[in-house]
């Protein structure tokens, strides 16, 4: 058991080292560097002119101009004392930068993976139910035709629906700009209001692996000796399906909750752009145009975190499920 849990201590400090280590180095390999930036078109200000003396003393202040195993060390000794350095773009702390912009990722990312999740297993028990009927047949064509849409070109579709043509939700934003709420409930329904369309594409988005996943798995478990064990017991057919089949099908369903929060997250960033939604994946992309390293730095260790965090509670559950599974 001791040495079960170093092993997986080591490979947890092991996969955060590696992360760090492209965390790092990524942005440093693309063209440019903060103070060569692009047009204002991108960033949205004014551009701005330096001549070369003022480019070379914020290379220099910002430590840009010293070599890339001394820059890491840096930036390794910063983290250990949780400084995750300024932004250049926002000139402001990165951890003050993400904790104004994560809350509003956190809100649809996990809205979303809740909303796909429980779609996703209620359709795919129907599906496994009706498993041969012409009604499975249609449902499940269906979702692997809508499976083939990417995320970013499904929530252009819903934003064009539903915002341009129908007019029934905002363009962009998460709130009122400079709204007056006449209390807490009046704010989330508006924060709940913006949220709609981006929440509706990421769980869309997701919903037919979780069906299929449900589906196929329910039919594999309804073939086994205990189901047939419990029918002839003489349970009810509600709850051989609940207690019996549900139960042992939701495994695999709570493994890939976790995966499905990671590429969520990936996804996230596509799809806040497109609805102008200021999450933090809106917020990585003005940071990539901008080429702030220090906050695409803080910005893709907190979503790989979130990751192994999402990854570990995923474990956690899932040993609560089949307590034959030792975490």
């Amino acid at each position: 058991m001791v040495n079960d849990r170093n092993s997986f201590i080591f490979r947890l400090l092991s996969t955060l080292f590696i992360i760090l280590v492209i965390n790092f180095f990524l942005p440093r390999m693309m063209p440019g560097d903060p103070f060569s930036t692009t047009s204002a078109d991108e960033v949205g200000e004014d551009i701005i002119v330096m001549t070369e003396e003022q480019h070379l003393y914020y290379i220099n202040y910002y430590g840009l101009d010293r070599p890339l195993p001394e820059q890491f060390l840096a930036y390794m000794k910063n983290l250990m004392t949780g400084n995750l350095g300024r932004s250049i773009y926002y000139k402001m702390p990165v951890s003050d930068v993400i904790l104004l912009h994560l809350p509003w990722t956190i809100l649809i990312v996990m809205s979303a993976t809740v909303i796909s999740t429980i779609s996703g297993v209620v359709l795919g028990t129907i599906s496994a139910k009706n498993r041969k009927k012409e009604s499975d047949r249609i449902m499940m064509t269906g979702m692997i035709a809508f499976a083939e849409i990417p995320s970013f070109l499904l929530g252009l579709i819903l934003l064009l629906i539903f915002s341009v043509y129908l007019r029934l939700f905002p363009l962009a934003g998460a709130v009122i700009p400079f709204a007056n709420y006449n209390g807490p409930a009046e704010q989330i329904l508006d924060i709940s209001y913006h949220a709609f369309l981006p929440v509706l594409t990421l769980s869309l988005s997701q919903l037919t692996g979780v069906y299929l996943l449900t589906r196929n798995t329910l039919i594999t478990v309804t073939t086994k000796d205990y189901i047939r064990t419990a029918r002839a017991k003489g349970l009810g057919e509600k709850n051989v399906w609940i207690r019996h089949a549900l139960r042992n099908a939701l495994l695999p369903v709570v493994t890939r909750t976790g995966f499905t929060i990671g590429i969520m997250m990936g996804g996230v960033v596509l799809v806040e752009n497109v609805f102008s939604y200021p999450g933090i994946g809106m917020t990585l992309r003005s940071a990539v145009v901008g080429r702030d390293y220090p906050l695409i730095q803080g910005i893709l260790l907190v979503i790989a975190i979130s990751i192994l965090i999402c990854n570990l509670l995923v474990d956690k559950i899932y040993g609560k499920l089949d307590p034959r599974v030792v975490i």
